[in-house]
């Protein structure tokens, strides 16, 4: 296998008993990714609890909890890989309870996979999944009409599903959707085509994960270059060598741009880069790289290189859309800390317009915020960030809210454009 071979993040969500856990054990099974050890493992787990053949979804449902409840609690990752791509799994919970859990997973994911029973077809939950997926910009949407078999595998079945599903999506301007009908428990349409679903022409699960083009996925038009250390050598051959080192979240630069560094304003050009391996004329997302830059421009941890041409924002206040992850709720009268790229600063909540059911997409005005609500509020921060919208770049449109009290993570946040 190459070393420069893809790597896509994906997650399953679905509503309790989809058999979003079955249908990752599935396609780890069918596609041999399953050690001995493991299998064994399953194996007496499913003896013990009286089934006649192997769970599959003991695979993913990793904690001894889950099993005893035969639910997901946690996001369970899993790894594997075949020739052409390679692949990260998280199984994530299907209750609204575990809000919170789906939004962390999903942040980084190129793909979403929705389960729907094909015998209750599209509930509450898969509106409340697809909502989560679009806050988040996953770009890719599977939704995968599981239990196939359970219905007689019913063209017409699945074609009321899809419609529905389609009509739902639009709505929360999603286009790039694609239906599959499958049977996770007979493995039919997951690696193999299976006979029973011949009426479908599309392509199977694993075809579609490993030939999707997710390239276009990060951001490649807009350079935007958190500083994260600099670099001064004490060493003879390096003595004047200073650089800006980090990684490069979005975009490309080469030797010679025009560069301006932010919030401060000051500008200069592109004199070097260089990585372990050498020097190099152009770097692009997501490399980590060294820059040196033509002037001698006071540059700290958490400045943000961009490209003269293409400025981001930059502002001490903005509006973003929250996951309130803490279980004690937000206070609006004190002070916590933001952390956007490598920039730390303390910040006070201006207001909280509304909140989102997530079930009904219904509005709450003034609400409080308890684990796992989404809302949409107003920040103020103590000094400027340089930030895109969410919507137009993942990296420099993201945050997350810290207790300085406590240093924990208390909410996941997304800049609104």
């Amino acid at each position: 296998m190459s070393n420069t071979t893809q790597l896509l993040r994906f997650i399953t969500a679905g509503s309790v008993d989809d058999g979003k856990s079955t249908l990752i054990g599935r396609l780890l099974f069918d596609a041999k990714s399953i050690f001995e050890d493991q299998l064994s493992a399953i194996s007496i787990t499913s003896k013990r609890r009286g089934m006649a053949s192997i769970d599959l979804s003991l695979l993913t449902d990793g904690l001894h909890a889950e099993r005893e409840q035969g639910i997901t609690i946690d996001v369970a990752y899993r790894y594997f890989a075949t020739p052409r791509r390679k692949f990260i799994i998280g199984d994530t919970p299907g209750h609204e309870q575990y809000t919170r859990n789906m939004v962390t997973a999903a942040s980084t994911a190129n793909l979403v996979i929705i389960l729907v029973d094909a015998r209750r077809g599209v509930l509450v939950q898969t509106r409340r999944h697809t909502y989560l997926a679009s806050l988040v910009g996953i770009p890719h949407i599977v939704l995968a009409v599981n239990k196939m078999d359970l219905v007689e595998y019913s063209e017409a079945r699945f074609e009321e599903i899809r419609a529905e599903y389609l009509a739902f999506a639009a709505q929360l301007g999603l286009h790039n959707v694609t239906c599959i009908p499958l049977s996770a428990l007979e493995g039919d349409m997951l690696v193999e085509r299976g006979e029973s679903l011949y009426w479908y022409h599309g392509p199977t699960l694993m075809e579609l994960l490993e030939n999707i083009e997710i390239d276009h996925d990060v951001n490649t038009q807009d350079f935007r270059y958190p500083v994260q250390w600099i670099c001064r050598p004490q060493t003879d051959e390096h003595h004047d060598f200073r650089g800006f080192m980090g990684r490069i979240e979005s975009g490309k630069v080469s030797v010679g741009d025009p560069i301006t560094v932010l919030p401060s304003g000051k500008t200069s050009h592109v004199l070097e880069i260089s990585t372990y391996d050498g020097k190099l004329d152009t770097a692009h997302a997501p490399q980590s790289i060294a820059i040196r830059l033509t002037d001698e421009i006071d540059i700290s941890r958490g400045d943000m290189l961009v490209k003269s041409d293409n400025l981001p924002s930059v502002s001490m206040e903005f509006e973003a859309m929250l996951c309130w992850l803490s279980e004690t709720p937000l206070d609006r009268n004190r002070k916590y800390l933001v952390k956007h790229t490598t920039r730390t600063v303390k910040c006070l909540f201006t207001r909280i317009d509304y909140r989102i059911d997530v079930n009904t997409l219904e509005r709450h005005a003034n609400p409080d915020v308890n684990m796992n609500d989404i809302v949409h509020a107003g920040i103020r921060v103590q000094q400027p960030l340089a930030f895109d919208s969410y919507l137009k770049n993942r990296a420099s449109g993201s945050f997350i809210v810290i207790d300085e009290a406590t240093n924990n993570t208390v909410a996941a946040g997304m800049i609104a454009g």
